[in-house]
């Protein structure tokens, strides 16, 4: 870390005085609880897969939007027709969804941070605007961590983003410092906070749980010309440092306007092109594109807000909706293209998801049993679940006079249209009153394996909810679904022998 040029400005100081404005003001805006959440899916030892789908369906708008670029002409390469989130992970991967994930998730909170100062406005739309040169330039390379790239250029600046938000008298001295002395904004926020922005950004990003490669990619990064780039090859995080640096001061140029910025854009292009292996009119043609998707993008945002922001009314609990067996019949087609490839549990992933989304449900659970223990687990759910709610939904295997039993000891899917009825109380057992007894109705699509049950599909609907039916044809879907299931156990059954003989 450079010392300040004042040595009286003491970087520890200035981060102080900058958490504290955060605590007073709330984080901008979301940017920390978003980015724990989906690095920790990127990055958790078990059930990565799982973990990143749950994190998109938590919000149904990043979820629209996850599976509208998914199946947009970029991944085209990877096939079309990506129905669920849970495809979407096994088909290009859970780091790249979670990237896309994060970048989409980072743009709409810097869209909509409105109490942001005008100057906080203007380093966001260039944040914004670096994101989408950066995915240009990506998608013209042979790379594939596009996804990667876009969250690097969106944070580049977010030193930038936090001084103008949270300490705008500062950002000002730092302008009037930097035009005044016709220095970089850079040398100019070391003299004024002790440190620079780029290592402000560094700082939180560290803070924040930022894997490494983000972190690297926050610092400014020179272009390398003539023999240092042959001699010099980039690393990853130089490569992510490279992009970001071009994108972030492509976008400035665009942003800021004038007479010279046409000639500034080929010279940033021309500094960094040998550098990143590509050619000059490749990296123009870029930013070209993206100025026109940011303007593309801001008349369909203005659009939906004219239209009562239809994409927001997905947040509302609406229950089963009406395309309900055109959800699930996709769902299903997406649970047999990937069954010879796909894990177990990545099956099952799909097959909760689709459950979940199809039916409309509040909550949905897949139970597992574990024949070593006697016991039915949940192991995965999607919805209204706290973490720890999965580990006290368990029950013992030996038959009791319930409604679950019975649901396993016949093999028929068992919907509950009243769970709340006085004379139906006596048919649930102990430990579903304890913990699920919120639930209006729902219903039980057992996993029999070889005659024996080897768990099952649990949803609901809370009382907020109209009360929903499953036609005769959701019904034989359902039932191919949870063929497709049993298929992949069987498979992985007999690969592992200890997992089945744990299982039956």
């Amino acid at each position: 870390m450079k010392r300040p040029i004042n040595p009286l400005i003491n970087p520890e100081k200035t981060m102080d005085l900058l958490w504290a404005r955060v605590r007073q003001r709330g984080d901008l805006p979301g940017f920390s609880r978003v980015v724990s959440a989906i690095v920790g899916a990127m990055h958790g030892d078990n059930d990565r897969a799982f973990n990143m789908t749950r994190t998109v369906l938590s919000d149904p708008i990043l979820t629209q939007r996850v599976l509208r670029l998914a199946n947009s002409a970029m991944y085209s390469a990877f096939g079309q027709g990506i129905n669920t989130v849970s495809k979407a992970v096994i088909v290009l991967g859970t780091e790249t969804i979670g990237h896309l994930a994060l970048g989409l998730k980072l743009i709409d909170g810097l869209s909509a941070a409105s109490l942001a100062t005008s100057d906080t406005r203007d380093e966001m739309e260039r944040a914004v605007l670096a994101g989408q040169i950066a995915r240009q330039i990506g998608s013209s390379s042979t790379r594939r961590d596009t996804e990667e790239a876009v969250v690097c250029s969106i944070l580049h600046s977010l030193g930038r983003l936090m001084v103008s938000f949270y300490l705008p008298e500062q950002w000002a001295q730092v302008q009037t410092v930097a035009a005044g002395k016709n220095i970089a904004e850079n040398e100019a926020a070391n003299e004024i906070l002790g440190l620079g922005l780029d290592e402000i950004g560094s700082v939180i990003g560290k803070r924040w749980g930022f894997p490494y490669s983000l972190v690297a990619s926050l610092k400014e990064m020179p272009p390398r010309i003539g023999a240092d780039v042959a001699h010099e090859p980039l690393m990853h995080a130089e490569w992510l440092a490279a992009v970001s640096t071009m994108a972030t001061r492509c976008a400035g140029v665009v942003c800021e306007g004038g007479n010279t910025a046409a000639a500034d854009l080929s010279q940033i292009a021309e500094n960094y092109a040998e550098m990143l292996g590509l050619d000059v009119p490749d990296i123009l043609l870029a930013v070209d594109t993206a100025q026109k998707i940011v303007k593309e993008n801001e008349l369909l945002s203005d659009q939906e807000k004219r239209h009562d922001e239809p994409e927001a009314q997905l947040l509302l609990p609406l229950g089963k909706p009406a395309d309900a067996m055109e959800i699930i019949r996709r769902g299903v087609g997406d649970m047999r293209d990937e069954i010879v490839t796909a894990s177990t549990g990545q099956l099952m992933t799909v097959a909760l998801e689709t459950v979940y989304q199809g039916l409309g449900l509040s909550r949905a659970i897949t139970f597992l049993r574990n024949h070593d223990e006697a016991k039915y687990v949940a192991r995965m759910c999607f919805g209204e679940c706290m973490e720890e709610l999965l580990p006290r939904l368990m029950f013992n295997d030996a038959y009791q006079p319930d409604v679950f039993h019975a649901a396993l000891a016949n093999d028929k899917m068992i919907l509950v249209d009243d769970a709340q009825a006085p004379d139906f109380i006596n048919k649930l057992p102990r430990w579903w009153r304890d913990e699920l007894s919120s639930s209006r109705s729902f219903m039980i699509l057992p996993l029999m394996l070889n005659f024996h049950p080897v768990g099952f599909i649990y949803g609901d609907w809370n009382t907020s909810l109209p009360t929903s039916r499953i036609t005769p044809d959701e019904v034989l879907l359902l039932d191919e679904l949870r063929a497709l299931v049993i298929r992949a156990i069987e498979r992985r059954c007999h690969a592992e022998p200890a997992w089945a003989r744990a299982m039956y």
